[in-house]
């Protein structure tokens, strides 16, 4: 091969010996710029791997002169976070949360953690956009059980829904009334179709007559004589258009036949006060929070404790 270079006229280069064809290869040089960035960075990552962590080991790795590490210094960052959050957690853990909403500053630093931690704890049953599902209540609405202030809603984060290992938990049961026998097959039919009826979604009918007569016997003790419910005892209102099971008459059927037992968790024991605190003004404000209403000394006389 050494005996076919030759130097090619027309450049002046050098050739490597290959011909194709009558085609010949130049033995072309690299610039130099090209040569001093590849020199450089093999400087470069000689003096990378003495400075910090390279290379792998049995049983560790290289630490590096200067002992930096990705892990602490993610450590050092959340400490530095937590100590700039510090006065502002302190203020909220002081603040009763009724009496949130009278700094708007706090509130809205209150907001924006409860958001990040509905994203946590929360979306995998209220959805991202708290909209809820299929027996998981919709927080965006203005429609509440057991109330919707800010103190309510901290009380439901705290005690939960239906935990019977807890005496403070919320808490309501609706009779399974085709299950138990407590209606025929015939009169759980009657029912739904009242239910229908009040809720606007169907006309008058001989069956939901009879199932009138059956609601007034048996259900206005929790949903009130006009349906309208009793948030105090968990009981939703059956005339309007929101359902958390389904308004169509087999879902209403089947409600009434199986009752509806849904349970959230308590958050009390899983995550601390001011967490909760936020996250109670976060779904407050989603847009279906009430006003906070406290009972004055004088019981006729009632204070709306939010601007």
């Amino acid at each position: 091969m050494a005996d076919k270079k030759r130097i090619d006229e027309p450049t002046g280069t050098e050739t490597v010996g290959h011909e194709w064809d009558g085609i010949e290869e130049l033995d072309t040089p690299m610039p130099r710029w090209w040569l001093w960035t590849l020199y450089a960075t093999i400087i470069w990552g000689i003096g990378y791997t003495v400075l910090y962590p390279a290379w792998p080991g049995i049983t560790g790795y290289t630490k590096g002169v200067l002992g930096w590490s990705s892990e602490q210094e993610f450590r050092d960052e959340i400490a530095a976070a937590t100590e700039r959050r510090a006065p502002v957690l302190r203020a909220l853990a002081s603040t009763p949360i009724e009496r949130l909403p009278d700094d708007s500053e706090l509130l809205q630093f209150a907001i924006a953690g409860g958001e990040s931690a509905f994203k946590q704890y929360c979306v995998q049953c209220h959805g991202s956009g708290a909209a809820g599902f299929t027996g998981y209540p919709n927080l965006n609405d203005d429609e509440w059980l057991w109330g919707g202030d800010i103190k309510a809603i901290e009380f439901t984060i705290v005690h939960g829904i239906r935990n019977p290992d807890h005496d403070d938990t919320r808490y309501s049961q609706m009779p399974a009334f085709g299950r138990d026998g407590i209606f025929s097959p015939e009169e759980v039919t009657d029912v739904s179709n009242y239910v229908r009826v009040i809720s606007g979604q169907e006309e008058k009918s001989e069956s939901a007559a009879r199932g009138a007569a059956l609601f007034a016997q048996q259900c206005v003790a929790c949903h009130g004589a006009d349906g309208q419910g009793d948030r105090e005892q968990g009981a939703p209102n059956l005339t309007d258009a929101i359902w958390l099971y389904g308004g169509d008459a087999e879902s209403i059927r089947n409600t009434v036949h199986n009752s509806r037992s849904g349970v959230m968790p308590r958050f009390g024991e899983r995550l601390d006060p001011v967490t909760i605190k936020m996250l109670a003004a976060y779904v407050h404000s989603l847009g279906g929070g009430e006003n906070y209403v406290e009972v004055a000394a004088d019981p006729e006389v009632e204070v709306d404790e939010r601007p």
